[in-house]
């Protein structure tokens, strides 16, 4: 049996998303909750793999950019969900519930792997 996907949540991300992902299950954790709110986004990233958690984030480019270092590098990373920039941008809930469905459909997150996030 697989492990429950953990999320993290950049700090371009609402954290009532955090809140509302709680409440339907998951196991959600915000950068403003961790005290991550200012930081750099390759701390970011790293505080997200050492902790096992999937990043989410809408900062694609820069977040594609890390990834690849970090796989280069062979630094930790526990994979990657880029929330698409239409339609859940400003929606705490439906982003909520889009990682909700996203984390039911996956078996398993591979280590440097990237996902979209439709809502």
């Amino acid at each position: 049996m697989s492990q429950p996907i953990r999320f993290y949540l950049d700090a371009d991300l609402s954290p009532r998303i955090a809140v509302i992902a709680r409440g339907l299950g998951l196991d959600v954790v915000s950068a403003h909750e961790a005290g991550m709110r200012d930081a750099e986004d390759n701390d970011q990233l790293a505080h997200a793999a050492g902790e096992g958690r999937v990043l989410v984030t809408r900062n694609r480019d820069d977040f594609l950019e890390l990834t690849l270092d970090a796989y280069h590098e062979r630094k930790p990373h526990a994979g990657l969900l880029l929330v698409t920039a239409h339609g859940t941008r400003h929606q705490a809930s439906r982003v909520a519930h889009a990682l909700a469905r996203w984390a039911d459909t996956q078996r398993e997150v591979v280590r440097y792997g990237v996902y979209w996030l439709k809502g």
